[in-house]
């Protein structure tokens, strides 16, 4: 059976509305814990891998020596252009680990809005064009020397990138799912009170968004799993 790995830094930023769609084309879903289990068979796999979000910033190696080894691991599964996705957290990390700078943003970004996707040749994003998508995020990056700028946003220049056509990295969150979006609310509660975000504000933009977003990101995902002739 065709297995996706999926490296979680967070119980409920999980695969979202996208692991439904992995299930529907008969793949097997496996999730490590960063910081609890052994990442080493989820970087080494020929498969995908998606990288997914948390609070920390990469730079925090010294409270979390974990992500020592997580980018490693994955400066070598990107040396050798196996087929990768890294969300929120997830493209900070693939940032590091090709070499750019990854430093805290002038302001959280944290809402529902557009994005300028670029006009590149073939951008995997061109379904999000007018479609709101979720950020969640403090934390920035310059973009690597290797990599394709895909989107933007008015106060983050670099939220999506790729490199050649296995490596996808997005700042925003493309797989959130409006079913079980409370947790995120819960989750971050001490976050969004620090940063005075409306929590009613962020129910009701998800529930006017969330739906619209899940269909534009399995077209998005699917066309990459032809791409990579995983489908």
């Amino acid at each position: 059976m065709k297995t996706i790995y999926a490296v979680q830094h967070l119980a409920f930023e999980d695969l979202g509305s996208l692991e439904d769609l992995f299930y529907e084309l008969g793949f097997r879903v496996r999730y490590f814990e960063a910081g609890v289990d052994d990442l080493k068979p989820a970087f080494k796999h020929d498969g995908l891998t998606v990288i997914l979000g948390g609070p920390i910033g990469v730079y925090e190696e010294a409270d979390y020596p974990f992500l020592k080894q997580e980018t490693a691991l994955l400066k070598a599964r990107l040396a050798a252009n196996k087929p990768t996705i890294g969300i929120c957290l997830g493209a900070q990390l693939i940032a590091k680990a090709l070499g750019a700078k990854v430093y805290a943003g002038e302001h959280k970004e944290i809402g529902w809005s557009t994005l300028n996707i670029k006009a590149t040749s073939e951008n995997p994003l061109q379904g999000l064009i007018d479609q709101p998508v979720l950020h969640w995020h403090g934390d920035t990056f310059d973009l690597p020397t290797s990599a394709t700028l895909l989107a933007s946003s008015e106060h983050y220049p670099h939220q999506a990138f790729s490199c050649g056509t296995n490596v996808l990295a997005l700042q925003f969150h493309l797989e959130v799912c409006g079913d079980n979006f409370e947790r995120w609310l819960i989750g971050h509660t001490a976050e969004l009170r620090q940063g005075n975000f409306s929590v009613q504000a962020l129910r009701a933009d998800t529930a006017r968004c969330a739906q619209g977003l899940s269909h534009v990101a399995r077209s998005i995902l699917l066309d990459y799993l032809k791409q990579l002739n995983l489908v």
